[in-house]
């Protein structure tokens, strides 16, 4: 079966889900799911409506065009995107040296859950080759100092464009990256990080956290901006723990909520739920 995705962000006005939800079933579309949200402070309406083009009246290339006379007509104004289901975003992963988030990305995709293509991993070091070769997937190399982030970032560009790539996902990948990387990629980087930040920042946040004796530790899946770790989050979680963990504990519990939460973060982009609203996501 093959369905179309439409997501609707625009200010709320009467109307709208009637109009397109109409539309739909005058062309003989069967609705397979409808979410919405209004934002009532900002008075924004969103909407992510999925349908079965089966036996569906238009063609698949003038659907769009259809949809465009539907929001005009009705003057709705705002923002919309048709996506269709069988169609594949292709997903490049950035990593470094840390394997789990890799592994547990290469290994989901492999056993079909994530419904995206992975034609290439691309990192500063070469520690985790083995991983990308296992998995049969080309693996680049970009050494990055601080020297030569310029350069490194103009080849890293040459390889994502290659590749086609529609988004990116850092598996921990330890590098910042720049304002440019970021506006060619807005909404489209999604990085992991630890829940403690920025209580226990800096290179052993799970030494800290034990120190202090918390209680709980999580992760968080978000998309990456200029300000460091304050992107737009996409998905959390949070485990407990208890004085009884040692610190290995910490961080064998810690790398396993984070590579949990960074697979159910990129679902649910590739599932074109995610709706990016100022600092935020809605999340439908």
């Amino acid at each position: 079966m093959t369905s179309v995705i439409l997501k609707v962000t625009c200010q709320d006005k009467k109307g709208l889900i009637a109009a397109v939800s109409g539309f739909i079933s005058q062309n003989r579309g069967n609705i397979i799911t409808l979410d919405e949200f209004v934002d009532k402070a900002s008075n924004t309406f969103f909407m992510r409506i999925e349908w079965d083009i089966q036996d569906f009246s238009i063609a698949r290339e003038k659907i769009a065009p259809a949809v465009a006379h539907v929001f005009a007509s009705g003057g709705f104004g705002g923002k919309w995107e048709l996506v269709f289901s069988d169609t594949k975003p292709r997903m490049a992963i950035f990593a470094s040296r840390f394997d789990h988030c890799l592994w547990d990305l290469l290994l989901r995709h492999k056993a079909g859950e994530l419904r995206c293509d992975i034609p290439v991993v691309i990192s500063n070091h070469e520690d985790l080759l083995p991983v990308a070769e296992f998995f049969g997937v080309p693996y680049h190399v970009v050494p990055k100092t601080s020297e030569n982030k310029f350069q490194a970032e103009r080849k890293e560009f040459e390889i994502l464009e290659d590749y086609q790539i529609d988004f990116v996902v850092m598996a921990r990948y330890m590098q910042v990256l720049s304002e440019d990387f970021l506006s060619r990629y807005e909404n489209r980087v999604i990085n992991i990080h630890h829940s403690f930040l920025p209580a226990f920042e800096g290179a052993k946040p799970y030494h800290q956290a034990f120190e202090r004796g918390v209680k709980i530790i999580g992760a968080t899946a978000h998309f990456a901006t200029v300000n460091l770790d304050k992107g737009p989050i996409i998905h959390q979680a949070t485990l407990p723990i208890s004085h009884q963990d040692t610190v290995d504990d910490l961080i064998t519990k810690g790398r396993d909520i984070e590579k949990r939460v960074l697979s159910d973060g990129v679902k649910l982009y590739i599932a074109n739920r995610v709706f990016v609203h100022g600092h935020r996501t809605i999340i439908l």
